[in-house]
């Protein structure tokens, strides 16, 4: 199976080109999504996250609020990488528990996390390929505003809050230029998916050669 990253920085797009990849066929893990499930009340880190934020960032039932909990982490630097430090060791760790399973059932022959940080948390090694979405930095701005219902201002600062696009660029195997229209995304994200099933054959010609070396 061909473990594949899919990252990018905030409002780029990533979540399409996720369900672009998921309808071709791929297995998409969220994240953020297995994230949310160690935080929750009895998770993993929950009792970690109140020990260390607080009760303040707690909701009446007793889960974590995300949002205030975001508003902590990105106006402080060393609040964010005690979070991530904390966070993205576990997720990996979730990872590699659904490659096993789905590598037991062979009931998939392409695995994808989709994940913003992956890069910035050193994990991009431990895939096969990477998968960079990117847009306009103009673009970015307004989808965040848009999505979140926040200012200019506020979406300035998320965005800067994580590396900058050409920094992440280095480490990808292929990039999708989600600036355009939807028709110009899918068609970029079917020729990448189309590239990973090579890589899939590659990867397997490999290991034949290697088991007969």
């Amino acid at each position: 199976m061909l473990i594949v990253a899919l990252t990018g920085g905030i409002a780029t797009g990533k979540s399409v080109v996720a369900r672009i990849l998921s309808e071709k066929g791929c297995f998409v893990q969220n994240a953020d999504q297995v994230a949310h499930q160690l935080m929750s009340p009895g998770g993993e880190i929950w009792s970690e996250l109140i020990g260390h934020f607080g009760k303040t960032i707690l909701k009446d039932d007793s889960t974590i609020d995300r949002k205030k909990l975001g508003e902590i982490i990105f106006k402080n630097p060393e609040e964010r990488e005690f979070l991530n430090r904390l966070t993205h060791p576990k997720v990996l760790e979730k990872v590699k528990q659904t490659i096993a399973q789905l590598e037991e059932t062979g009931s998939h022959e392409i695995y994808l996390t989709e994940a913003a940080l992956v890069i910035e948390a050193g994990y991009y090694d431990f895939y096969d390929r990477v998968i960079l979405t990117h847009c306009r930095p103009e673009i970015q701005v307004e989808r965040l505003c848009q999505r979140d219902g926040i200012s200019r201002e506020k979406a300035l600062e998320k965005i800067k809050a994580q590396l900058p696009d050409e920094e992440k660029i280095p480490y990808a195997h292929y990039l999708i230029n989600t600036s355009g229209t939807l028709a110009e995304t899918i068609e970029q994200t079917e020729q990448v998916y189309f590239n990973l099933y090579q890589d899939v054959m590659l990867k397997k010609i490999g290991r034949l050669m290697k088991g007969r070396g």
